[in-house]
């Protein structure tokens, strides 16, 4: 079901404190905390003693991790170093996490510790970049983490199910093309000449003219996306325009439940709370308030069964969607390996604008 030897986020590093933060990834209970040096402890959250969840306990001047219950201590390695009632149990140790934080995230490493590979981070370097200005926030969804993939790797239902906000009649309508390069998929639609969407005209000022819309999302497994959208008056190239990078970036909590990390990165208004406001508002409604009950109704709908069982009818433009979920079956498989992003989604709109002669 989860993918194995790959880069998982847990917490935004602004989550990670000097107080134990609980986080289950994949089915397993984790507590996570800063060390003395800042780096990130990810252990596992349950106290093998009698099973309490250590992110109740409390983290000691000494680096230590108390357990709540009976006062065992583990150290950030996991070793049981202190217990109050008599010998050490040294044979003890808890499950450690290689972490790295990057981009603003803590991610971990989902294997064997000696294995990990931090190039096989997904590229989210915009997220950090100063050129731009970045908000992030974390959604957790009641749908299997694969449900979200498909409807970010699908963006046709933009004109119904965000009608009225994010959405627009030129986005069923625009030019949809789907490419691999290496273990990475772009699901791009390319929407020229038309009104813009509420809220794209509302970021641009209130143009109230025709745009070129774009929306390239990029998909590394098991579920980091990044979409490259944005708005410029038509005919004019992407230059003449606004530009946003979603990161989308999703980990499952369970078989059933999703975590789903969110960052906004702009090009414009850079210095504007209003416009974070209004960006915030705008995810926040969308993702919280459309795209969630509709893929928790789709995960009650299903009643327990995988997607082949529900026999689903595909549609042209699920190509996207359903080229990641055969990628990543392969993956889980070990039919293939996971490889490092292959580019930047600014680099691919840059090629593309170019062969548009932009």
């Amino acid at each position: 079901m989860y993918l194995r030897d790959c880069w998982y986020a847990a917490a935004w590093s602004d989550e990670v404190l000097s107080v134990p933060l609980e986080r289950t990834l994949c089915g397993e209970k984790l507590v996570l905390f800063r060390r003395s040096d800042g780096h990130v402890a990810a252990l596992s959250g349950v106290c093998p003693h009698r099973f309490a969840s250590l992110a109740r306990g409390k983290l000691l001047p000494s680096g230590n991790l108390q357990c709540p219950y009976h006062g065992l201590q583990f150290d950030s390695a996991g070793r049981c170093v202190h217990n109050p009632h008599g010998p050490v149990p040294s044979s003890v140790c808890l499950a450690n996490y290689a972490s790295v934080e990057r981009h603003g995230l803590v991610w971990l490493w989902w294997g064997e510790s000696g294995n990990a590979n931090t190039d096989l981070i997904p590229d989210f370097a915009c997220i950090e970049d100063p050129k731009y200005r970045t908000i992030h926030g974390t959604i957790v969804t009641r749908g299997h983490y694969e449900l979200v993939t498909d409807n970010l790797m699908d963006l046709s239902h933009v004109g119904f199910l965000h009608a009225g906000g994010l959405g627009s009649e030129s986005i069923q309508n625009g030019k949809h093309e789907v490419f691999q390069t290496g273990t990475t998929i772009d699901s791009n639609r390319w929407c020229p000449d038309a009104p813009a969407s509420p809220v794209w005209n509302a970021l641009f000022n209130n143009y109230n003219r025709n745009v070129d819309h774009w929306l390239d999302m990029r998909w590394d497994a098991p579920a980091s996306m990044l979409l490259d959208v944005g708005v410029a008056p038509a005919g004019s190239g992407r230059q003449g325009g606004i530009t946003q990078w979603g990161a989308h970036i999703l980990t499952p909590q369970d078989e059933n439940t999703t975590i789903y990390f969110w960052a906004s990165v702009r090009d414009f208004a850079l210095q504007s709370d209003e416009t974070d406001r209004q960006i915030r508002t705008a995810v926040e409604f969308a993702f919280g308030q459309e795209d969630k009950p509709m893929i928790e109704d789709v995960q009650q709908n299903m009643r327990g069964k995988t997607f082949d069982e529900m026999r689903p009818l595909l549609l042209p433009f699920d190509r996207g969607s359903v080229l990641t979920r055969r990628l990543l079956a392969e993956l889980i498989s070990g039919k293939k390996a996971l490889q490092p992003t292959s580019h930047h989604a600014q680099t691919v709109a840059a090629i593309q604008a170019s062969a548009r002669g932009e």
